[in-house]
């Protein structure tokens, strides 16, 4: 299956036919939420998609600021997306798909088989000269069931593990990484072994994704090798080569993308930073470095 779509193609299946459902999953860390963008211009037939509310679940702090929702309240809003059984389904944002991948991500997870990324999202849409509408979109309810467990993930325990036997990279800038920095979670740094690597590298000038020969060669430079190896030593449990997290696994999806473009298998920490730091006998790193083993 393809995991991204450019946005000439997406606009020649939208001509021939009903073409795919699109989803519109604008949305920035500490708001305000992107429907009031979405009505002031989307993709034709798009349906906009809240993040913050269907996309994550809510609980304890210890869980995290995204964790991931029941997959009974999954399913229901992507019925009330309009998706069904055997859809294609295209997502984008305004963001370099900073947040559509934590669609795709979920999505791919649930059992959805085709999922593309818009590449470049709208601005390469309307670098296309393609049109946008204003308003909502009409939605029949659709009846797709969601079955959870495709793609792999980690607990903390595992991502743990992981930065002390294999590869575990944490997708977020360079500052935060390190500690000098930490604008939402209770405490600063990183988890002790983990690797940064910045996912905003992993677009071009143009907020598109790096050609897959590229984003190979950068993550084979941190170490991340396919089977689960690194510098020589297993990484962890067969099924994925490398772990991710982020602050709170949104980020992290879009790492989880470019891994996925480069031809690893990924893991996801879903909740990343956030639900490490909001647990107290967790060890916490900082500086430039990994760390030693916890």
């Amino acid at each position: 299956m393809h995991t991204l779509i450019s946005a000439a193609d997406l606009a020649a299946l939208l001509v021939v036919g009903p073409g795919p459902r699109i989803l519109d999953v604008r949305w920035k860390l500490g708001g305000p939420p992107g429907r009031a963008e979405y009505r002031g211009g989307h993709l034709p037939g798009a349906v906009y998609v809240d993040l913050d509310t269907e996309l994550a679940g809510h609980g304890d702090a210890a869980d995290g600021r995204h964790p991931l929702p029941a997959v009974a309240n999954l399913q229901a809003a992507a019925r009330g997306w309009g998706l069904n059984d055997g859809d294609t389904v295209v997502v984008y944002d305004d963001l370099g798909n900073m947040s559509a991948a934590r669609a795709w991500w979920l999505l791919r997870h649930a059992g959805v088989a085709d999922v593309r990324l818009l590449d470049g999202g709208l601005a390469a849409w309307r670098a296309e000269g393609l049109p946008v509408v204003a308003g909502e979109e009409p939605v029949t309810q659709g009846s797709i069931t969601l079955t959870p467990g495709t793609l792999p993930t980690l607990d903390a325990d595992a991502a743990a593990a992981l930065a002390q036997s294999g590869v575990l990279l944490d997708a977020r800038a360079a500052e935060r990484y390190s500690g000098d920095t930490e604008p939402i979670d209770p405490r600063a740094g990183h988890i002790p072994g983990a690797i940064n690597a910045p996912t905003g590298a992993n677009l071009d000038a143009d907020g598109r994704f790096r050609p897959a020969a590229e984003l190979r060669a950068r993550f084979e430079a941190l170490g991340v090798h396919a089977r689960g190896v690194s510098t020589g030593a297993d990484a962890g449990p067969p099924g994925f080569d490398v772990g991710v997290y982020c602050g709170s696994g949104v980020t992290a999806a879009h790492e989880a993308v470019a891994l996925t473009l480069a031809g690893f298998t990924p893991a996801l920490y879903p909740g990343s930073w956030s639900a490490w730091s909001n647990q107290p006998d967790r060890p916490v790193a900082t500086g430039d470095e990994p760390g030693a083993p916890a």
